[in-house]
């Protein structure tokens, strides 16, 4: 009878030396089998390594502890040189790169370096001040505008980070008493945002709008404020929300309609408005527009837009707000320099649309999974195991291809993947090679049997006590 047996391919004799390898490296203390040994005090941590214990870190390092005998790298925190777009240089080679936000491939263009550097030169790299006090600049108030004209709406206030936009416009406007509804995949800081709050929370399943009218005939009336919140555009499923019908829903029951635009700003709709030129509905019908400015436009930081009065309200009460410094010029420029060249070259979004819908229609016939993917910049590639999904992406990455696994937490187990983000600049060929090297590796490492049962499996019988 054959040793080869069980998930991962491994020999009986090969998964007891593994098991074996890592209780080795890990003794537990206490008696050895046949020689008494004194336990050993414990030593006395130094002031700055008192977070070694938490049971948290010990579970990364025993799960990086399993992956190394497993042969299986840390695809996390490469470094790359230089400008990242539709390639990419990582440890002195080129890739090609579907792990950017770089959608319309503006990081790097020459007018937007050129605003950045001119803005240092007149303004410095920061503005050394919350805007409230001392900080506020001539291209604050340009960005803003940029910004609610794009969106058609009254007015705009740009925060230094996308996260906190989330988080501290939900903490900030929703309160204990009222009711925060939001799509089983919105984004952390979405639900980090409405935990802050103090409001009652319900989360209902991805997009389905008959769930979540359900919930709004259960609990909305018994709510002050009522806020719902959803993505343009899904950034782990490349899929978006029906907004006409959201907006009706709006209309019906008087909630506070709120659309995260962070990676369909420059995306969605034929020039790149978003989900609202998408769905063919006025941007003034939905309450809050917030989006990033480090996808499409290039930046980092986040904002918020909408109606003067709560544009005002935001600007004199946010914490994150008030209590932040300015965004620095640099950024400012170059998110304006992005508005100007997206306005003036409608066609990079022709070909981000048309290079999205490639990749999915070439997966697809390659019998790759990619869920709901609409074909546009975001498309998962479905694995359903995390260690699979970190050894793919390591196997293509050998192969020069760079695309980065979403696993366990992040995602459920069953839906661990890789995510491959797709620009205006990729080309037909890199997107096919970039396919089939994917189909190649994947169906391998399914046919082996390689994943993350195995690894449980030897990282429960290792845990220290």
């Amino acid at each position: 009878m054959s040793e080869r047996r069980g998930i991962g391919a491994l020999s009986r004799t090969a998964k007891d030396g593994i098991l074996g390898a890592l209780r080795q490296q890990q003794p537990k203390p206490g008696l050895r089998n046949d020689v008494a040994t004194p336990m050993k005090p414990r030593p006395v941590r130094k002031r700055g390594d008192r977070f070694a214990d938490i049971p948290e870190l010990k579970d990364i390092r025993t799960q990086r502890a399993v992956a190394d005998l497993l042969g299986v790298g840390n695809p996390f925190f490469r470094i790359h040189d230089g400008c990242a777009g539709a390639t990419t240089v990582i440890d002195g080679r080129e890739h090609l790169n579907f792990a950017s936000y770089n959608y319309l491939g503006l990081n790097g263009h020459p007018e937007v370096a050129a605003a950045a550097k001119d803005a240092i030169d007149r303004y410095g790299v920061s503005v050394s001040a919350s805007r409230l006090v001392a900080g506020e600049r001539p291209f604050h108030q340009e960005l803003e505008a940029r910004v609610a004209g794009f969106y058609g709406v009254d007015a705009a206030v740009a925060f230094v980070s996308g996260h906190a936009t989330n988080v501290g416009t939900i903490g900030h406007l929703l309160r204990q008493g009222d009711l925060i509804l939001y799509d089983s995949l919105a984004h952390n800081s979405i639900v980090v945002g409405a935990n802050l709050s103090g409001a009652t929370r319900r989360p209902f399943a991805h997009n389905d709008l008959d769930a979540l009218d359900e919930l709004l005939i259960q609990h909305a009336h018994r709510h002050e404020r009522v806020l719902v919140a959803v993505e343009g555009l899904y950034s782990m499923d490349g899929d978006f929300p029906d907004l006409a019908r959201l907006v009706s829903m709006r209309d019906r029951y008087g909630f506070w309609l709120m659309v995260d635009e962070a990676h369909s700003l420059g995306v969605l709709g034929k020039t790149g408005k978003g989900l609202a030129e998408e769905c063919g509905v006025d941007p003034r019908d939905v309450d809050i527009w917030m989006g990033t400015l480090s996808k499409t436009l290039s930046g980092c930081g986040g904002f918020i837009a909408g109606s003067a009065s709560l544009v005002e309200y935001l600007k004199f009460t946010a914490p994150g707000f008030v209590y932040s410094v300015g965004m620095p010029a640099p950024v400012a420029a170059a998110a304006i320099a992005c508005f100007d060249l997206l306005e003036r070259e409608p066609e990079r979004v022709a070909k981000l649309r048309s290079n999205g819908e490639r990749f999915v229609v070439k997966a697809k016939e390659a019998g790759l999974d990619v869920g709901d993917a609409t074909g546009t910049a975001i498309v998962p590639v479905m694995v359903g195991d995390s260690l699979r999904a970190v050894h793919l992406a390591n196997r293509l990455l050998e192969r020069g291809v760079n695309a980065l696994p979403i696993v366990h937490p992040a995602v459920p187990e069953r839906s661990a993947r890789l995510r491959f983000f797709i620009t205006s600049e990729h080309t037909h060929d890199q997107i096919d090679a970039a396919v089939a090297a994917t189909a190649e590796e994947h169906a391998g490492l399914a046919k082996a049997g390689f994943g993350i049962k195995m690894a449980a499996a030897l990282a429960k019988a290792t845990r220290p006590a």
